[in-house]
């Protein structure tokens, strides 16, 4: 059996389901943050000790310490390859230091700075964690589960979603083929639902959003499609398709923001530019990343729709094309850091806005290739119809394309086992902006990485 492996409970049925996880407490995270502070210091004394007491031998040892503690480092830092060459690097800095090094005495002292260097990287892993806790919420008694078997591939059906939903009392809604999800869902609340879970694709999820908004009752993110952005930024465990279900039973509650573009709800984003004009492409879905690229040279053409964009920095300039224009239900992280393309934050009642410029030889090398800003609204003109792609799904606007935020529109319930934030909301950008984190989660703050709320024009200037 692949995958976590969770302890079970029966139901009055005789189905086992996921039992509650034990999530860890304020104390643990403080505890875990004061050892990799404290690893992290005996790593450095331990170096720098060493080079002054046998100098210039001793130097040898303290780059070799200084190459251990970076690349431990950087595995917490980072993810996926990045996570992999930090650590890689920080077991060939120690193996070659005991290479060069057992011979001179220093065995002892290297095995201590590995050990040290182990710890601060276990511990400042386990302290960074995206577990919160959230306020308990009254129990719902008449929970709506609505079910797209087809999304992911039949992902619903393969774990048994819709019969473990009625197991924990949760009534279950088939979307057929043909059916409008946005009527099944009235109906549902129109006879009594008192909360309603989405089990589908994205785009999906925001359609029953932004009715359950509406009707301001409580939402349920149940990740049975293909990429699960949204639950993954919401803090829902993926992976875990039936456990999710347990956010109708006894769920914890969080408010998040939603976003409109056009008066039309979105959870995650919108793109205008490249990836939209791929995504409306015959054969997308089949083959991304031959689309996509089949769609940059029109794009980024003369005739372009790219090409006919305009829109206005925070400062006031108009500018004029790009490459991709994204705008986020709150700003996304982007680049090599740990949480890289997800939100740190769905509360902060702002769209996130980035902007990828196209190729241009005479303009001067920018040290991004990308802008991000922050703003309670958006505009973006054109003299054609604009292809975008709202959360993942094309669609075709009239200009003008104006989006703006809904800020707090929208309770949302999670499963008590699961970590209920986003992998960027506690994992900071940075080293310096590391050992702030870590510091002020053993003094028993906020450990949340949480954008600051300044105003747009001062966070991007024109």
């Amino acid at each position: 059996m692949s995958g976590p492996q969770r302890t079970l409970r029966r139901t009055p049925r005789g189905r086992d389901v996921p039992a509650r996880a034990r999530r860890p407490s304020r104390r643990r995270r403080r505890t875990t943050a004061v050892v990799a502070l404290a690893a992290a210091a005996w790593v450095a004394v331990l170096s720098v000790q060493a080079a002054l007491h046998d100098f210039p031998r001793g130097v040898l040892l303290l780059g070799c310490g200084a190459l251990v503690a970076a690349g431990a480092w950087e595995g917490v830092l980072r993810r996926g390859w990045g996570r992999v060459a930090g650590l890689v690097v920080a077991g060939a800095a120690l193996a070659g230091g005991v290479l060069l090094l057992v011979d001179e005495g220093y065995l002892r002292t290297l095995l201590l700075l590995g050990l040290g260097a182990v710890v601060w990287h276990a511990a400042a892993r386990s302290a960074f964690r995206p577990d919160v806790e959230l306020p308990a919420a009254e129990r719902p008694r008449r929970p709506v589960l609505v079910v797209n078997p087809r999304s992911g591939d039949g992902r619903a059906t393969r774990v048994g979603l819709a019969e473990a939903a009625r197991d924990r009392g949760i009534d279950v809604r088939e979307l057929r083929p043909g059916e409008d999800l946005a009527a099944l869902v009235r109906t549902a609340v129109d006879a009594g639902a008192d909360a309603v879970g989405m089990a589908g694709g994205d785009g999906s999820q925001a359609v029953v959003a932004a009715l359950a908004a509406d009707a301001g009752l409580p939402y349920a993110c149940i990740p049975a499609g293909t990429r699960n952005h949204f639950a993954v930024d919401l803090g829902v465990d993926r992976s875990d398709v039936v456990g999710a279900l347990d956010a109708l039973v006894d769920g914890r509650e969080r408010v998040v923001d939603l976003a409109e573009v056009n008066g039309r709800v979105f959870v995650n984003n919108v793109s205008l530019g490249v990836y939209a004009e791929a995504v409306a492409r015959e054969g997308y879905r089949a083959a991304k990343v031959r689309t996509l690229l089949d769609a940059v040279p029109r794009s980024l053409g003369e005739q372009g729709g790219s090409r006919d964009l305009s829109w206005t920095t925070p400062g006031g300039r108009t500018m004029r094309g790009a490459a991709v224009i994204l705008v986020g239900n709150n700003q996304y992280r982007l680049g090599g850091a740990a949480g890289a393309g997800t939100r740190p934050a769905l509360d902060q009642g702002l769209l996130g806005v980035t902007v990828v410029d196209p190729p241009d030889r005479r303009a001067r090398p920018r040290r991004r290739p990308w802008r991000q800003w922050e703003t309670p609204g958006f505009r973006v003109d054109a003299t054609l119809p604009v292809p975008v792609g709202i959360d993942g799904e094309a669609a075709v606007l009239e200009p003008p394309v104006t989006f703006r935020v809904r800020p707090a529109a929208l309770r949302v319930r999670i499963a008590p086992q699961h970590p209920g934030a986003s992998p960027s909301a506690i994992e900071p950008v940075g080293a310096l902006a590391a050992l702030r984190a870590l510091a002020r989660i053993a003094a028993g703050r906020d450990p949340r990485q949480l954008p600051s709320r300044s105003t747009p024009a001062a966070r991007q200037p024109g």
